[in-house]
């Protein structure tokens, strides 16, 4: 499995200022191999990771699940 590497806050600061979401660019890295996705903060800490799925139908699988996750976290915060 390949092991990609991203620092997270030019990451998600990039996807902002570009309007797109971090689900289109994974859609776009879909080639069939499966890949880890690891997100590091500026001391190269591991913040969390996600397996990148081989296809787009999985990926949209993980993408509702995150959402759903999300707005569950968010409602207790309220």
């Amino acid at each position: 499995m390949k092991k990609i590497e991203i620092k997270a806050d030019p990451f998600f600061e990039t996807l902002k200022l570009r309007g797109v979401s971090m689900w289109e660019i994974f859609r776009q890295m879909i080639d069939g191999e499966e890949k880890e996705i690891i997100f590091l903060n500026e001391d190269n800490t591991i913040l969390f990771n996600y397996i990148l799925p081989i296809s787009k139908e999985k990926l949209d699988e993980d993408r509702k699940e995150f959402s759903k996750q999300f707005a569950e976290k968010i409602s207790h915060l309220n």
